[in-house]
């Protein structure tokens, strides 16, 4: 029989299971709130060692469970895949502005939107409705391919800022920009432009099942702050924080290291000499070393 559980001192409230699976809830919650912040631009930096999709896709989940409209300019996946895993709730705010599908019209079906990608985004800062609007750019990286990055951060900076009156219509309040960027796809240049007008900003990293977020928040008068932040990311796009990093794993040994010690002369070691004694049949001649050859 196991040892009977200690008693509780008194005061001391018992802690079930369920107060335990809230209080990590909670926590999640916090940190996706953290990172949707007051408004702005929140940019997810992600690369071939850890993507970023996912983390997108749970920042959509929990700005749609605060009642917010959400906009997709979708270019990568599809609308289908996109919409995958999402809970009925999320699925029906979502707006999706498909330009994976066709993206240049060449099908010439007139479904492809009106303006291109840069008539989406500039069409997005027109009200839709009252209340705060997330709009998700999947993914910046695609947008840089086709726009100009100055064109492609001043419609940011419009959207972000909420100083753009396209067409004489009001700016919509409180708009959120989640904008994905696969950083090793371009230069220091675009990547450090688009980082300057970040409110939030992410970089993904990760190691087996565990995402690590280095997460950089720009505050109006106030200094910028950092936090690291290990999650896994479970099936409905909802988090599951970790209490702190993994342990490291062992770096595999390099098969070039021991040749290098075996020619490299450690401390305290002794040098190693050849002795040579001639025998009868060596041609040594001390005037002329080379006459032997046959030149």
């Amino acid at each position: 029989m196991g040892a009977p559980p200690l008693p509780l001192e008194a005061g001391q409230p018992a802690v079930t299971s369920s107060e335990g699976v809230g209080e990590a809830t909670g926590r999640s919650r916090e940190m996706l709130e953290s990172l949707l912040g007051p408004g702005g631009l929140v940019l997810l930096r992600d690369s071939v060692e850890w993507e970023g999709r996912s983390l997108l896709k749970a920042l959509v989940r929990q700005a749609a469970l605060r009642g917010e409209r959400v906009h997709v300019l979708g270019c990568e996946v599809s609308e289908e895949e996109f919409r995958e895993g999402f809970d009925p709730g999320t699925y029906s705010r979502l707006v999706y502005h498909d330009l994976f599908r066709d993206p240049l019209n060449w099908s010439n079906t007139g479904e492809a939107l009106p303006g291109g990608p840069l008539g989406v985004l500039r069409a997005m800062c027109r009200r839709t409705g009252p209340g705060p609007v997330t709009i998700a750019l999947d993914s910046l990286s695609w947008l840089l391919l086709h726009l100009p990055c100055t064109t492609l951060c001043q419609t940011l900076h419009a959207l972000s800022r909420q100083d753009s009156r396209p067409d004489d219509s009001s700016p919509v309040e409180h708009v959120r920009v989640l904008g994905l960027l696969h950083e090793e796809l371009h230069g220091p240049g675009p990547v450090e432009a688009l980082s300057t007008l970040a409110q939030v900003e992410v970089t993904l990293s990760g190691t087996g099942d565990q995402a690590s977020a280095h997460i950089l928040y720009r505050r109006p008068q106030h200094r910028p702050t950092h936090k690291i932040q290990w999650f896994t990311i479970l099936p409905d796009f909802s988090l599951n924080l970790q209490g702190g990093s993994p342990p490291k794993s062992q770096p595999h040994p390099d098969p070039r290291t021991h040749p290098q010690a075996l020619l490299c002369r450690g401390l305290g070691q002794a040098t190693s000499h050849i002795f040579y004694e001639p025998d009868a049949y060596d041609d040594l001649d001390q005037e002329d070393p080379d006459d032997d050859l046959d030149i």
